[in-house]
């Protein structure tokens, strides 16, 4: 699929509004996973990024050049839309500018950008502030003027909710509208009936985002789709996963020096090699042998 292709099936994805899971990828091998297993599209997770290549909390230490290397490898791995975490676009509406055209040539099918004052700290978190909405209208106007093809899809994220509340957020999520974003995304909602309510307050596509052990009611994806949300995130639940997969095996490890082969417990040997296309890779070696 060609970039535009990308683009246009997820503004339809969001468009159509029937909640379709998107789950958040924190590097290339995890894309691959999230396709082979029939998503529709796949969330480069800042979160991940910084939790799983740097061992640090999602408090701001992600910069440009990690964001645009793993969307990179990621675009080279997959052929799903992808949305690219870009935090607060690292800077002022210059900065964005520069961020947008990055991660654009870098293979982002859409760039999401929140509104929150730097160093920015998950949207779960506690200590959070948001920059005004004058600001943030600058950022995303930018971003929209960054665009080389005017498929790319620019999703706004605000977290005023903990901050000022659900009526504030509500109307900062339309003003980013009037400014360009293509999909809204108002962060860390913690009552069950604000979630039922958004999508009928704004006027563009909605994303969702669940996150375990979050502050937001995870609440099941036929109600999101009656709701009317476009897309729902799980940011990090393959994260977490792995996680909890490593440890289980590394404390078998450990406690009796030993790893069974239990595919419940490990992938086996010839399935990883499946998954990074080490047949296709044998078959060029002989391609180009003597």
């Amino acid at each position: 699929m060609t970039a535009k292709d990308t683009r246009k099936t997820l503004l339809h994805l969001a468009q159509q509004r029937r909640a379709a899971l998107v789950p958040g990828a924190f590097n290339a091998l995890s894309a691959r996973v999230i396709e082979e297993l029939g998503f529709a599209a796949i969330y480069i997770t800042g979160a991940g990024v910084t939790n799983m290549s740097m061992g640090l909390p999602d408090q701001g230490f992600m910069g440009l050049a990690e964001i645009c290397e793993h969307t990179q490898r990621i675009r080279d791995a997959v052929q799903l839309p992808l949305i690219v975490d870009a935090d607060t676009g690292f800077g002022n509406a210059v900065n964005v500018y520069h961020s947008v055209r990055r991660l654009e040539r870098a293979g982002a099918d859409c760039v999401q950008l929140e509104d929150q004052t730097s160093p920015k700290r998950c949207g779960h978190f506690s200590g959070k502030d948001v920059v005004s909405t004058a600001e943030m209208v600058g950022k995303i106007r930018a971003a929209v003027d960054a665009r080389a093809d005017s498929g790319l899809l620019v999703m706004a994220r605000t977290d005023a909710a903990a901050v000022h509340g659900f009526d504030a957020a509500v109307e900062r999520a339309a003003r980013y509208a009037e400014a360009g974003a293509d999909i809204l995304f108002v962060e860390a909602l913690t009552e069950s009936e604000q979630v039922r309510a958004l999508p009928g307050l704004l006027p563009r596509p909605l994303l969702m985002n669940l996150v375990l052990g979050g502050r937001t009611p995870v609440l099941a994806q036929p109600e999101l789709a009656a709701a009317g949300y476009g897309l729902v995130l799980y940011a990090n639940a393959a994260l977490q996963a792995a996680v909890a997969g490593m440890t289980r095996a590394l404390a078998q490890l450990k406690a009796t020096g030993a790893l069974s082969e239990d595919p419940a417990l490990v992938a086996p040997f010839a399935e990883r090699q499946r998954l990074v296309n080490k047949l296709a890779w044998d078959a060029l070696e002989r391609r180009y042998a003597d």
